[in-house]
């Protein structure tokens, strides 16, 4: 399968701990574009308010939501992100949140926007610019609560993220200017991220080997990345 697919998607469960669950809708191919949900209390009902974060659709989604609480929410975390957010907020009924400082998304979205500013609502989840820079063009928002660090785009494990030995890796494009400054010294129990499965064990340590690398394996990264292109 190429690196991104498409066809009938087929949804493979990832990151499953106490408070939130992801998904790959189809996990043979070389992206890895994950999707997660995280679940908050909402102390007004008796479910969990649910969050889903840049979602790829697939037959079992609402299942898996349903699971957690009710849906209040769909976030786009990185500006390229859009991908099914618009579809999935329309079967829950709630609107789609992006930071009050991306551009460019709301406009391309068939569903009603909401916009965060330093938190995101009432989850307790700080958000953070990661990038917003116009070359290469990227808007990125992270997310913390203290506990549980997502990671749209910068950080991924998917196979083209990681050079040698690394779990975590930073994004080819960013590999000599590495997010050091949003992302250093956070110490998250667990990183989700929009490429690939997430680190639940040593994610601080992966999180700052990743940005610490991050030059010194690029030439090993982009070496990999050119052999597999051209298959040898």
């Amino acid at each position: 399968m190429g690196l991104k697919a498409d066809g009938d998607p087929n949804l493979h469960e990832i990151d499953r701990y106490d408070g939130g669950v992801g998904w790959i809708a189809y996990p043979g191919e070389s992206m890895e574009r994950a999707s997660h949900a995280i679940a908050v209390p909402n102390e007004e009902t008796a479910d969990d308010d649910v969050w889903v974060i840049d979602p790829v659709d697939a037959p079992g989604v609402d299942d898996l939501l349903a699971d957690l609480g009710t849906v209040a929410g769909v976030v786009v975390g990185l500006d390229r992100h859009r991908r099914d957010s618009a579809a999935l907020a329309g079967r829950h009924d709630v609107p789609v949140y992006l930071p009050e400082w991306m551009t460019g998304v709301g406009e391309e979205l068939d569903a009603p926007v909401e916009r965060f500013g330093a938190r995101l609502a009432e989850t307790g989840f700080e958000a953070f610019r990661i990038r917003d820079s116009t070359v290469p063009p990227w808007q990125e928002v992270g997310l913390f609560d203290g506990e549980t660090l997502i990671v749209p785009e910068s950080l991924g494990s998917a196979s083209f993220f990681r050079g040698d030995r690394e779990r975590l890796g930073v994004h080819p494009m960013l590999r000599l200017t590495p997010p050091t400054a949003a992302l250093s010294g956070l110490d998250p129990d667990r990183v989700l991220v929009g490429h690939g499965v997430g680190v639940h064990d040593g994610a601080a340590i992966a999180v700052e080997e990743a940005l610490s690398n991050s030059r010194r394996k690029a030439p090993g990264l982009y070496a990999k990345t050119l052999r597999s292109a051209i298959g040898i």
